[in-house]
């Protein structure tokens, strides 16, 4: 049975005097995987640092079920010196610290072997981590974001980064990955998100919560979330709207 483990009612935000979010109410559910989408500047990252209690929101409540470190995050873009001398294996090992406290070692060595070869890096663990490109540095940071078994993975544009290999079997281990655990998965990509996710947020200042995967243009007018469809295959294509001719 699903029950909720993030909740933001009535949130309001704002920088500067500026605001970002208003009047927004969502909800996390422990199962769910949501796609949040919005144009940029909408909002979409300033919800995702509420959630992250990275930021105070100006007015309204956020209510938490889970702590701050059962939830995994892999930003859009990574702030890591890359002449830092740290090998792959040891940046995701550091997702299992708490504090100053490190789990079991010999348990953790087997769990970094899992997230490694799920994310197709074990031949880079040695690697340092200046050495990498930027897809193998996103996979990389992914295991790290998930290593710890978080009850919510949040990712920012994960796919930014990777090379269109890697981006199927992205979405093939999210779905596996959902099966213990909420997602929340930022993305531009509407048409190549929707076989995976199972409802999606509608982010530009306010909130329109969509309870499935399956979305038209008309909607998101409606929603007031100025994006475009794109239809992936062979040839991929944008979903135009209906013009009559004279």
């Amino acid at each position: 049975m699903s029950s909720s483990i993030i909740a933001l009612k009535n949130v309001n935000a704002s920088y500067s005097g500026n605001p970002a979010l208003e009047s927004v109410n969502f909800h996390v559910k422990n199962d769910d995987f949501i796609g949040v989408i919005g144009p940029n500047g909408g909002g979409k990252t300033t919800l995702l640092k509420i959630i992250l209690d990275l930021i105070k929101p100006v007015s309204g409540e956020v209510v938490r079920q889970i702590n701050k470190n059962e939830i995994g995050y892999l930003p859009q873009v990574n702030q890591f010196d890359h002449q830092f001398p740290i090998s792959v294996r040891n940046v995701v090992l550091a997702g299992l610290y708490y504090g100053l406290t490190l789990k079991n070692k010999k348990s953790a060595k087997s769990e970094v072997d899992t997230v490694l070869d799920a994310v197709g890096i074990s031949s880079l663990q040695n690697r340092p981590i200046g050495n990498l490109s930027g897809g193998e540095l996103q996979r990389t940071m992914l295991a790290r974001a998930i290593i710890s078994s978080p009850k919510l993975l949040i990712l920012d544009e994960p796919n930014t980064y990777v090379d269109n290999k890697f981006e199927n079997e992205l979405y093939r281990i999210l779905t596996k990955l959902n099966e213990k655990m909420a997602i929340l998965l930022v993305s531009h990509d509407v048409g190549t998100i929707t076989p995976y996710i199972k409802t999606i947020a509608c982010v530009n200042r306010n909130l329109h919560y969509h309870p499935s995967n399956e979305i038209t243009n008309e909607q998101l007018k409606v929603y007031n979330c100025p994006i475009e469809l794109v239809t992936h295959g062979p040839v991929p294509h944008r979903v135009m709207g209906e013009h009559k001719h004279d």
